[in-house]
């Protein structure tokens, strides 16, 4: 049925074939993602919801935003991409997100919690410029529903006057339980309460807002769904409204509704065994040092155990914070506390902390605060794609006074610079990837602010690295050389800013070779050629093309940039030969 189904056949279907075809949905996107790994919890809850706005809407004519969209399996399962649905997250596949590129039928590229309500009413508003006849839906979460992003949005609802529709698809969840005052007051509209008249009076806050509030309603009732769609769909030529529906993440599927926190990010199966995160090396840490130092709080944005922070969460309540998806809020958040004489540890993914620079520069680092970000995910992600690659932190917070900026070996060098942190009196940024897969040998003791020499050449190459995927593949290309007679030097350059420029003064070699994975465009090399400037230096840079990088692998990404062990052994080598 799912694999022949067209806007014709669904809108012709009974009730109960609409039931089955949920069911073949939820089998379809279970298989895949245990395959290809992806987001199978939020998925599975928003079955019914999106066959039911199929059913109704006129989809691509109307037009569909998902906050975040890392929930639009069943949506692209439903607009003629099921034949393509086996290549979910792969290279050259599909995106496990909405891409406009991808489809018609994907109306605004998300990845990122808080955008769908911006970006229906910009899409309603050239709608009415243009004398366009169409209607827009945004669905939103629950867990999006904290972001500030949303309320500068629905500030402009009654300003700009062009309707739409807002569902707020209510699981109770983020990643983790959601958080936060609004959750609270959702909740308290979700009650079969007999104080009607108090909870009419709650709905009223987003008719101030300039929505008619519609809810709480059963998500997965398609019978009902389809009927109240067909109704709202006829009043939005006049108004903007909110439908609040009720899900559960992981329906369908005993395991996922159980443990709807696990399953909302599925690895794919085979995948290669880690030595160890670098996320559990953060928590165990923290916990340490905390025990020592009352100072001490961490802060997350809606990411606890993604970020290995669970345990801390758990042994130090009083000094926890988890703020939602409100990533600003908990950088300004650390800045005020820190002013205060406590010690903040802001742990977050590099693609999330983009959305906080203006408070990481005003609120943090020009008021020189003792905040240290722990930023994870950071380089290339793999299958997520472009909205998830953390990729520009080295550019973008390479500029920013006050600022030091360290990047780990390894999971053991990653602890010393937590350990030393704590020390440190300034703003201070660490940034690393999921996963540890390498020990490196040390010859030399850990120095805050200083490099340290990992292999000695002979005098010809030198071979700046910043990080485990950097260094891995240096010291693969040093492997691949030595059958030539070649033996460059690799440098750990962990500490980007400030520059250990005693270590580069110190350098010999002509040919200068920097590795990393983040842009090249105001990364690592870039500080290095400053730094050279009026030298004769000959230097070669190993870094990320002026490019969003789709989903892949991550040596996929790494190798289509040119970023292998074996790209920087060719490079030498041709260059001796030329």
């Amino acid at each position: 049925m799912l694999e022949d189904i067209t806007d014709e056949k669904l809108k012709g279907m009974t009730i109960p074939k609409l039931e089955a075809l949920a069911q073949e949905i939820r089998e379809k996107i279970t298989d895949t993602v245990m395959q290809n790994g992806g987001h199978l919890a939020s998925n599975l809850g928003i079955v019914e919801l999106t066959i039911a706005l199929h059913y109704v809407f006129d989809f691509p004519c109307d037009k569909l935003i998902f906050d975040v969209g890392h929930q639009c399996y069943t949506h692209k399962l439903l607009s003629g991409r099921y034949e393509e649905f086996p290549t979910l997250r792969k290279k050259g596949g599909l995106s496990g997100f909405p891409k406009r590129e991808e489809s018609v039928y994907d109306a605004y590229n998300t990845g990122h919690a808080g955008t769908s309500v911006s970006a229906a009413l910009g899409i309603a508003k050239a709608r009415d410029i243009k004398g366009e006849d169409f209607n827009v839906i945004a669905v939103i979460g629950d867990g999006s529903f904290n972001n500030g992003l949303v309320y500068e949005a629905f500030n402009s609802v009654r300003l700009l006057n062009s309707h739409f529709l807002l569902i707020l698809n209510d699981n109770g969840m983020s990643i983790t339980p959601t958080v936060g005052t609004m959750h609270d007051y959702l909740e308290f509209l979700e009650k079969d309460t007999q104080q009607q008249s108090k909870k009419k009076r709650h709905a009223e806050i987003f008719e101030r807002f300039g929505f008619a509030y519609d809810g709480v309603y059963d998500g997965h009732d398609i019978a009902f769904l389809i009927s109240k769609l067909k109704e709202i769909k006829g009043r939005l030529k006049t108004e903007s409204i909110i439908l609040h529906v009720l899900t559960k993440k992981g329906k369908g599927y005993e395991f996922c509704e159980e443990d709807p926190q696990s399953t909302h990010g599925i690895s794919p199966s085979g995948s290669e065994p880690i030595t160890a995160e670098y996320s559990g090396v953060l928590g165990s840490t923290l916990c340490e040092l905390a025990e020592k130092d009352p100072r001490i709080v961490a802060v997350t944005a809606a990411m606890t155990p993604s970020l290995g922070l669970s345990g801390f969460f758990q042994k130090f309540p009083e000094r926890s914070v988890d703020v939602g998806i409100c990533e600003e809020h908990a950088s300004v958040l650390c800045a005020a506390m820190a002013t205060q004489g406590l010690k903040p540890y802001y742990a977050i993914y590099s693609t999330f902390l983009q959305r906080a620079y203006d408070e990481i520069i005003i609120d943090i680092c020009s008021q020189n605060l003792p905040v240290t970000l722990c930023i994870d995910r950071a380089g290339v992600v793999g299958a997520d794609g472009e909205t998830h690659q953390g990729v520009f932190d080295l550019s973008y917070l390479s500029s920013v006074p006050n600022l030091t900026i360290a990047v780990p070996k390894d999971v053991r060098e990653f602890r010393d610079m937590l350990e030393a942190s704590a020390g440190f009196c300034g703003p201070l940024a660490i940034r690393y990837p999921r996963e540890g897969k390498r020990l490196f040998i040390s010859e030399e003791p850990f120095v805050f602010g200083k490099w340290e020499t990992l292999a000695k050449g002979d005098g010809r190459y030198a071979i700046l690295a910043c990080g485990e995927r950097a260094i891995t593949a240096s010291f693969l290309a040093a492997d691949i050389l030595s059958s030539r007679g070649i033996r460059p030097a690799i440098i750990n350059a962990r500490f980007i800013k400030p520059l250990d420029t005693e270590m580069l003064s110190s350098i010999r070699e002509a040919n200068i070779i920097t590795v990393e994975d983040n842009v090249c465009t105001g990364g690592f090399g870039s500080l290095v050629d400053t730094y050279y400037v009026n030298s004769s230096r000959h230097i070669r840079h190993f870094a990320l093309r002026d490019a969003f990088i789709p989903q892949a692998t991550v040596y996929e990404s790494l190798e289509d940039h040119g970023i292998t062990g074996e790209k920087i052994a060719a490079y030498i080598a041709k260059n001796e030969i030329g």
